[in-house]
């Protein structure tokens, strides 16, 4: 049982969005000049190849159970995983969208010895698991200049977390499922350095929770980019989520991290 629940809890690993997040792995070369009306647009579907180390409960006052694996692992698991930012900046206001979805499935049949009362057989264990967050946070570009610029944000993230467990032996099942969700407000910071026309970097933080959801919450990104033309860019770079949620028996305390790559289109 401790193995099914390690497992359905995998889907946290794969990202992103976002960490934790509010991160944008597709943000790249800084837009030219515009009317202070318009809008400028990035959305950037993306992945995070992130592994994932620490502690959860994925059921109501279930045992908690370590857990320590890297992203290989997770992906024979994975039915279904989307990842999407929207980045967009009217005059010196900016906002920020991360949504992810995940969907894992697990299966394992354990041996069940010859016991009294109980035939010898197997055990069938089965565990679908959902993730979905969205961050939102909005800001004011505090410093603007064509080779640098820094964006002040606040904002927070919705978390949704659901596992549905079915246990089969000799014709008979039996299924059970939980689902638990929290709010973390964020507040949080974007820097953006232009090396040329074609090359810059990024490096987006943030941190949260505060108590409010959950105790503490921090996502740090750092992305080299690459523009092709005025519409189409390219980002590479690594991406660090931290969150420590325990609440009514419910407990997801782990660090996720790994590689992120995205590719943006800019409207405006």
């Amino acid at each position: 049982m401790a193995r099914v629940a390690f497992m359905g809890m995998l889907s946290a690993s794969v990202l992103f969005g976002g960490a934790a997040l509010a991160a944008d792995p597709g943000a790249v070369m800084e837009e030219p000049p515009v009317a202070a009306s318009d809008w400028i647009v990035h959305v950037t579907p993306y992945l995070w190849a992130s592994g994932i180390e620490g502690n959860i409960s994925p059921f109501q006052r279930a045992p908690t159970v370590g857990v320590d694996v890297p992203f290989s692992e997770i992906w024979d698991n994975l039915n279904f995983g989307g990842f999407l930012n929207v980045w967009a900046r009217r005059d010196r206001f900016v906002f920020s969208g991360d949504l992810m979805y995940v969907n894992l499935s697990d299966t394992k049949t354990i041996g069940i010895p010859e016991l009294p009362n109980f035939d010898p057989g197997a055990l069938d264990a089965s565990l679908d698991t959902v993730q979905f967050y969205a961050a939102l946070q909005g800001g004011y570009r505090v410093i603007d200049t064509p080779q640098f610029t820094f964006d002040a944000l606040a904002g927070g993230r919705f978390w949704y977390i659901s596992n549905d467990i079915t246990l089969s032996y000799a014709g008979f099942s039996r299924s059970a499922g939980a689902d638990f969700t929290w709010i973390d407000p964020l507040i949080g910071g974007r820097a953006f350095y232009n090396f040329n026309e074609k090359l810059s970097v990024l490096g987006q933080a943030d941190i949260g929770g505060f108590g409010v959801g959950s105790e503490l919450t921090w996502s740090v990104l750092g992305t080299f980019n690459y523009v092709f033309n005025d519409k189409w860019s390219a980002s590479a770079g690594y991406k660090y989520l931290s969150v420590d949620y325990e609440d009514d028996g419910y407990v997801f305390d782990v660090d996720m991290s790994g590689p992120v790559i995205g590719l943006t289109y800019r409207f405006n």
